[in-house]
């Protein structure tokens, strides 16, 4: 606290809200509840939204690290207090804001559950990438570095291969666009896209497999098994003729034979 702070009027500096401020505003929110669930009153209910924003946006920063815009937060956590409100039953006697804040946090959660990841993943494992996310934060704040992966699963209770996968998932959470450039330190970059455009030489080879796959089951028993002999087997002529009982002129025969038919296929 600096000396001008202290030196000045008790009446300029920020008062803390007293438990009396606090249950004074308890009780207007719950009149206001009152107004809006018993009367209809809309600008009660206006009244109450512009009064917890201040809730609903403390609530929406914890999930900051996640990237996602402050803006958005705020939306989500927006309309999780609007149904907290519309769904709050005054006459139960609860503490509205023990009853709004779980339904900020479950709107919040909801929304990065079914929207915002860019593949669909399980929601034990969502949620588990978003709290080694936060764990890792908060130990980097900690140890003034990154933490290794086994302090973030000492930490949480989990094993390092649950923090490895959480930590994969998470790098799947927002789709990297096409029309990025491909060097981020150059704006200037060709566009991811236009580098991933190419003929597959494969297409080409279909029809030839199909060519070679057909003329080989045409064959004759003995040239298909020469052929497999040596080339599957990488089996000599001589070799070949002593497995099956042929001169190796013969197995030169149907191989010479076996070979031109294959050839013709391939030159189609």
């Amino acid at each position: 606290m600096s000396v001008a702070t202290l030196a000045a009027p008790s009446a300029l500096r920020p008062r803390r809200r007293s438990n009396f401020d606090r249950a004074q505003a308890q009780e207007s929110e719950r009149r206001l509840l009152i107004r809006y669930h018993e009367e209809g009153d809309l600008l009660a209910r206006e009244d109450l939204v512009e009064r917890l924003l201040p809730l609903a946006r403390d609530l929406a920063l914890r999930y900051t690290y996640t990237g996602e815009p402050l803006e958005d937060l705020m939306q989500v956590a927006s309309v999780g207090l609007i149904k907290a409100i519309d769904r709050f039953e005054p006459e139960r006697g609860t503490k509205f804001t023990s009853y709004a804040a779980p339904t900020i946090l479950g709107e919040l959660k909801r929304h990065f559950r079914d929207k915002g990841w860019s593949m669909r993943v399980p929601r034990d494992l969502q949620e588990r990438a978003m709290a080694v996310s936060r764990e890792a934060e908060e130990l980097s704040k900690k140890l003034g570095r990154s933490p290794k992966v086994r302090e973030v699963a000492g930490s949480l209770g989990y094993s390092i291969e649950e923090v490895l996968e959480a930590q994969e998932v998470a790098a799947n959470y927002e789709p990297a666009s096409l029309d990025a450039p491909a060097a981020h330190d150059d704006s200037e970059a060709a566009a991811v896209v236009d580098l991933l455009g190419r003929d597959d030489s494969a297409f080409e080879l279909v029809e030839v497999r199909d060519a070679i796959a057909s003329t080989w089951n045409a064959l004759p028993d003995s040239e298909r098994r020469v052929l497999a002999l040596r080339f599957s087997d990488d089996l000599t002529q001589r070799e070949i003729g002593e497995r099956i009982g042929y001169s190796q002129m013969h197995v030169s025969r149907l191989l010479r034979r076996g070979l031109r038919r294959m050839e013709a296929a391939t030159a189609v």
